[in-house]
């Protein structure tokens, strides 16, 4: 395998911190789905303490948000463990130095198939509120990998995880990734990997993180890792 960008990141040192450790033993451990297609469940991906770290920072629930069944609608309201975010918040940094390893890297590639040459980290930390559904998508390709880890314990939102659904044309519901504090859902993005969030009360704050390795083609590079 190919160094990428993604294991080359600057100021990440040799060996596994904690994310990184906690990651693989979730992943080893994670079952394999393959209805309609290869999803993995997680059960507690990130250290407990990461999770309350994230929903501990300073950056409120969006406001004015436009809720059509799109995230870029509201790209003005997105929030990323950029650079910046790293130097600031401790969290941000472990997490990316976590997902950033070379043998977490490499895990996901053994486990799922993911080629993850030559590709970036992009974590994007989600306030979703009420109104907020997603329509039945597909990730577009540059997207290499797709995880979503849930961060809240809210009994109000045990029913507010992604969805899994067939395709076209109907995109009959399979099943939901459940929501919970630290559990969450990998996909490797392709043509069939069809999942949405439905049209159900969000009560409460719907926290989320979703990690992704993308191509070189990534266009909005101020995201990044």
């Amino acid at each position: 395998m190919n160094q990428s960008p993604a294991i080359a990141t600057p100021g990440v040192t040799s060996g596994i911190n904690e994310v990184a450790h906690d990651f693989l033993t979730c992943l080893k451990a994670a079952p394999h789905n393959t209805d309609p297609y290869d999803h993995w469940l997680l059960q507690n991906p990130l250290p407990a303490e990461c999770c309350d770290a994230i929903i501990d920072l300073p950056f409120p629930p969006p406001v004015g948000a436009t809720f059509n069944g799109r995230r870029e609608s509201n790209n003005a309201l997105r929030i990323y463990f950029t650079p910046e975010n790293q130097q600031k918040y401790a969290v941000c940094r472990r997490v990316v130095e976590g997902f950033t390893d070379p043998d977490t890297v490499r895990s996901i590639e053994k486990t799922t198939g993911a080629d993850l040459t030559d590709t970036h980290l992009r974590i994007e930390y989600c306030q979703d509120t009420d109104g907020f559904w997603l329509e039945p998508h597909t990730d577009i390709s540059v997207k290499k990998f797709t995880m979503l880890v849930y961060l809240s314990d809210d009994p109000g939102l045990t029913g507010a995880g992604t969805d899994i659904l067939e395709g076209p044309p109907d995109f009959k519901y399979v099943g939901s990734a459940p929501y919970g504090k630290n559990k969450g859902v990998i996909f490797i993005p392709g043509k069939n990997t069809w999942h949405g969030v439905g049209h159900n009360p969000v009560k409460g704050v719907r926290r989320s993180i979703i990690i992704n390795y993308v191509t070189s083609d990534w266009g909005d590079t101020w995201e990044l890792a």
